[in-house]
C-alpha cells in the first residue's frame, strides 16, 4: 500500500509508475528523446545521455498509451518541466535525471494521475 504521509513505504506526495513512456524533452539547442523510468502527475525520472543541470527549465512531450473503449489511443501531454536532480548512474553511460512538471494544466496532470492509477491496479480475471 502506497502511504500518502511522511511516514511509511511511499514518502512521495502522488504515486509512481515504473514504466516506460516516450519522452521528449527540449532546452534552447537541445532536443532529447528518451523514455521515462518511472512517471506521475507530478514528474518523471529518466535516462539521459547528457548532464542537464539542475533548475534547467524544460518543454516536454509524453505519449501516454491510453487505453479507450477497447483500443489504445496515444494521448500528447506537452508542459513545461524543470531538472531538480542529474546524478550519474554508476557504471553506465547516462545520467538519470529528474524532472517536475512545474507548468502543467490541471486536465493533464489529471490525465496523467488516471493513467498511473488505472496501470497500478491489478487486472481481474475473466475467470471470475
Amino acid at each position: 500500500m502506497i502511504s500518502n504521509g511522511l511516514h511509511g513505504p511511499e514518502r512521495r506526495r502522488h504515486p509512481r509508475l515504473e514504466q516506460t513512456i516516450p519522452l521528449k524533452i527540449s532546452s534552447g539547442e537541445v532536443d532529447i528523446v528518451t523514455e521515462t523510468k518511472n512517471l506521475s502527475c507530478s514528474g518523471a525520472l529518466c535516462h539521459i545521455l547528457k548532464f542537464i543541470a539542475p533548475m534547467t527549465k524544460l518543454k516536454v512531450h509524453l505519449l501516454l498509451p491510453l487505453k479507450r473503449n477497447h483500443k489504445t489511443v496515444t494521448k500528447h501531454i506537452s508542459c513545461e518541466g524543470v531538472v531538480v536532480r542529474s546524478e550519474s548512474a554508476a557504471g553506465q553511460d547516462y545520467f538519470n535525471t529528474a524532472i517536475f512538471f512545474s507548468d502543467i494544466s490541471p486536465r493533464d496532470i489529471q490525465i496523467i494521475y488516471e493513467f498511473v492509477e488505472s496501470m497500478m491496479q491489478p487486472h481481474e480475471s475473466s475467470n471470475n
